[in-house]
This record gives structure tokens, C-alpha cells and sequence, in this order.
């Protein structure tokens, strides 16, 4: 039985209606070509961004600046790319995806939020969306908590506190290959910006 169109693009609407098409976007189970090639699961990247968020000596070797987010870049495993990150009070990421990796990342320090879409937005042909009802998720991951996510995830994640530094692990495979960042307004999700690795690293 198929299901209604989560997100209608509402202007450059050349995606297709498959692109279209209702899919979990979460889906923190691994994907079973990554585990026959040898490639990182998600839930190994988990396993692995947990065990470095319990590094006490390496989170607090983490330069900390309290006007913007700091990272360092981290030997991730089977080749994924991962980052220590810090997080000042009241800083976040804005929405965003990763394009075809899959991730995992791990609360070092602190409390975050992540407030997550539940939808697989097309690759491309919108510039602007509208989204359906009851997409969205929201979590929050104390010290020591950690979430695995598929392919496509699209969310942001925040350091809510009024006075609390955050720190975090994240890992992605593959290494990103583009991050797509959005505006939101009420169910009006906008495409903004594409950033390749040479805009971060």
C-alpha cells in the first residue's frame, strides 16, 4: 500500500515521485552492504563514538572557546570520518544532512538535543518543501548517550544550556561527500546552502 508524499517541493519541483515517496530517513539499523564489504556499520560507528566519548584525557584535550564551536579531526574506524566536537551554550548545528553517509554520534559532556526529520528528502530538482504532519523527532542525549542514523538523516543538533559547555563524537561512512544545509520556517523547509569538504576541513 503506498503511502502520501511526506514533503511536496513547492517551487524547481523536476524531482521525481519517487524521490518524493515516503521513507524513514533514521533507519539507525546498519546497512548490510556496509557489513559484507567490510565497511563500517552504524552500529559499530556507535560502538566507536561511545568508547571515544569516554576518553576523559582525549574530551578534555578539546580546545574550548566560548563563541563558537571547535573540532578536531579523529582517526575514525574502517576509514570513517569522525570529529571531536565542542559545543558553547546555546550553539547548534541548524538543519542539515549527509548526503549518502551514514553516522553515529556520542554526548561527551553536557546535554544535547537533536531534533531529527523523519523523511527521505529528494536528492534534488527543490529549492523549497513543504512538510507533512507528525515528521517530526525530537531527543535528548545526556552525557554518555549516543544515536546511529541512515543514510539521508536530516536534523540539527543543539547545546540548549544557558551555561554548560558540550562536547561530542561523531563518525560518518563514508567521509561526507557534501552537506546539504536548510532553513526551516513552521513546515516550509528551504534549501540553502552545499558544503564540500574543503568548506570544513
Amino acid at each position: 500500500m503506498s503511502q502520501p508524499a511526506p514533503a511536496h517541493p513547492l517551487s524547481d519541483s523536476t524531482a521525481s515521485s519517487a524521490d518524493t515517496s515516503a521513507a524513514s530517513s533514521s533507519a539507525s539499523s546498519a546497512d548490510p552492504a556496509a557489513s559484507a564489504s567490510g565497511a563500517p556499520t552504524a552500529a559499530e560507528l556507535l560502538d566507536f563514538v561511545r568508547r571515544t566519548a569516554a576518553d576523559r584525557e582525549l574530551v578534555d584535550s578539546l580546545p574550548l572557546d566560548p563563541e563558537g564551536r571547535t573540532w578536531v579531526r579523529l582517526e575514525g574506524p574502517g576509514g570513517s570520518e569522525a570529529w571531536l566536537i565542542g559545543w558553547p551554550p546555546g550553539t547548534g548545528t541548524g538543519w542539515h544532512d549527509h548526503a549518502e553517509s551514514q553516522g553515529a554520534f556520542a554526548t561527551a559532556r553536557g546535554t544535547l538535543t537533536e531534533n531529527a526529520l523523519a523523511v527521505r528528502l529528494p536528492a534534488s530538482g527543490w529549492k523549497t518543501l513543504e512538510l507533512a504532519d507528525g515528521l517530526d523527532r525530537s531527543r535528548r542525549l545526556a552525557e554518555g548517550g549516543g544515536r546511529a542514523f541512515g543514510r539521508h538523516h536530516v536534523h540539527e543538533v543543539l547545546n540548549e544550556s544557558p551555561d554548560t559547555h558540550a562536547v561530542s563524537v561523531h563518525a560518518y561512512y563514508p567521509p561526507l561527500p557534501l552537506i546539504r544545509r536548510f532553513s526551516r520556517t513552521g513546515a516550509v523547509l528551504r534549501l540553502e546552502q552545499v558544503e564540500r569538504p574543503e568548506d570544513w576541513q
